[in-house]
């Protein structure tokens, strides 16, 4: 299971933050992710013997078969 920033999401903030720097800004915000996704390997939680609720399944944004 992990549960962190959405990754594309990341990159794009990321080079907007990278083109403030190079036109010279200081003094700039420490940014927080907008938007947050749970994602479940659900082939590894088999291969480690564990059971997954599917409560978890029902609420996960992306679940790896």
């Amino acid at each position: 299971m992990s549960y962190g920033e959405n990754a594309a999401d990341q990159w794009r903030r990321v080079g907007v933050y990278v083109g403030r720097v190079l036109k010279g800004e200081r003094n700039l915000p420490v940014e927080q992710a907008a938007r947050f996704e749970f994602v479940i390997n659900v082939q590894t939680a088999r291969i480690l013997d564990l059971a997954i609720p599917s409560g978890l399944l029902a609420i996960a944004n992306e679940v790896i078969e």
